[in-house]
């Protein structure tokens, strides 16, 4: 979506400056301006300054300029395209109608919208099937870890039954095509497959969000000790693409910027246990080696860039 000047200069009409960057940085003012510490870089004395009139901040301690749109993306890792959504809600300001688009543009974001409601009645599904007597034996596996129920429910795990279309009659009880369910990766299908059938079984599942938090895949670990997969992810999808996307992002993006740090591990759990143990700017990637996509993705989470590994040994009892 494209914006015109006109659109950003209201918005920065009606949120100053110093309005929002006081919610990162305790300001003083300073003559015609405000000062406070970086939040870039480390320092005793301030080296940050705002200036409303002129509309922009300055760090002499990074080099970092700009205006609130900026600052919003540095400080939280955000798209431009995200930043002015943020940011034109706080101001009130109604974003603009897109400009008309080709028909295959259309269609693709119609299927994005098809797959995220269908992978959100997919997490409370799997929520319910855990509280349910047949995910027994999931509760019991969750509860030797020790996870609190505060926990559980933020990071909504769930129980995948042991059934080759228990989700399958689900979601077609709830008008999802059998195409959409393949789509989103819910249904192993395919030319030299007659029945399509459920992915995931007899599984743990840990719903993995996009930015917004929306959920746009699944990893599921295996309850069976013969499955031939311990942890399982959804496949390539038109919404995920594993090598993009970290593990808890967008709980942990804001905390790391208040932290000065983000926390990468290995697996799921990792994260759920470094979360639960006040650690919740964890993140992991998804069962692969670091890609170059996500280490764009830990630089943009905390300004100042510190990144902190913890090997799997650190956390053994929980795998």
């Amino acid at each position: 979506m494209r914006f015109t000047p006109q659109f950003l200069d209201e918005i920065r009409a009606r949120l100053s400056v110093s309005q929002v960057v006081s919610r990162k940085v305790a300001l003083k003012k300073a003559g015609r301006e405000y000062k406070g510490l970086s939040p870039f870089k480390t320092e005793k004395s301030p080296s940050f300054f705002v200036n409303d009139q002129k509309g922009f901040y300055h760090c002499f301690a990074s080099g970092s300029h700009g205006d609130i749109f900026r600052f919003v993306m540095e400080t939280e890792g955000l798209s431009f395209l995200e930043a002015v959504e943020r940011l034109a809600g706080e101001a009130g300001v109604t974003l603009p109608k897109p400009e008309a688009r080709d028909p295959a543009f259309e269609q693709r974001q119609d299927e994005r919208t098809r797959l995220l409601a269908l992978l959100e009645v997919s997490v409370k599904f799997f929520e319910e099937q855990l509280r349910a007597p047949s995910g027994q034996e999931a509760r019991r596996y969750i509860e030797k870890r020790g996870l609190q129920r505060e926990t559980i429910d933020a990071f909504r795990l769930g129980f995948a039954p042991n059934g080759r279309s228990v989700l399958k009659e689900y979601l077609g009880k709830q008008g999802f095509t059998a195409q959409d369910m393949a789509a989103s990766g819910m249904l192993i299908s395919g030319d030299d497959i007659p029945t399509p059938y459920d992915r995931f079984r007899n599984r743990v599942m840990f719903p993995i969000q996009d930015a917004k938090g929306r959920t746009i895949a699944f990893g599921g670990r295996a309850l069976d000790a013969a499955a031939p997969a311990k942890y399982l992810n959804s496949p390539e999808t038109p919404l995920f693409h594993k090598g993009g996307v970290l593990f808890n992002a967008h709980r942990a993006r804001p905390l790391a910027f208040n932290r000065a740090r983000v926390i990468a591990v290995e697996g799921y759990m990792d994260v759920i246990a470094l979360a639960e143990a006040g650690f919740g700017e964890t993140v992991a990637p998804l069962g692969t080696a670091l890609t170059e996509a996500q280490v764009q993705l830990l630089w943009q989470m905390t300004p100042t860039r510190r990144v902190v590994t913890l090997s799997r040994r650190c956390c053994r009892p929980w795998h």
